[in-house]
């Protein structure tokens, strides 16, 4: 079994994933660019059980951005990590900038396309949705 390994920018909080990522979007609705900073967020769906935090849980904070979406980060170097939703409780959606191992060769995806950044173009084949396909 493939194993991803990841952690903050002070590496106060480490984690590793079980197995291998399906599909990665690249999400550039308004919320998604301000927790960034950037363009947009590269979040990738990951079951809850293949998740495991190997160190620094008193580290980490969160953030309900709106309802029932809470954005978990690190509290010391504020580090996006993932979301969770209470609704979904079966997954969480790692931010995998904060990978540190190889990816391997998802799908990619962009979404909410339609509220991008308009300074920003997208170059790549990868599909492209308005919203939430």
């Amino acid at each position: 079994m493939s194993m991803l390994a990841g952690s903050c920018l002070c590496g106060g909080v480490r984690y590793q994933i079980d197995g291998a990522l399906d599909s990665v979007v690249f999400c550039h609705c308004s919320r998604c660019r301000k927790v960034t900073g950037s363009a947009f967020a590269a979040v990738a769906p990951v079951p809850t059980d293949a998740f495991r935090l190997l160190h620094g849980d008193e580290l980490l904070a969160e953030y309900e951005s709106s309802p029932g979406v809470f954005r978990v980060f690190c509290r010391t170097c504020a580090s996006p990590l993932y979301s969770r939703r209470p609704a979904q409780p079966d997954l969480l959606r790692m931010r995998i900038g904060t990978l540190d191992t190889d990816i391997g060769a998802p799908r990619f995806m962009h979404i909410f396309t339609g509220s991008k950044a308009d300074w920003y173009a997208i170059h790549d084949d990868s599909p492209q949705h308005d919203t939430r396909p």
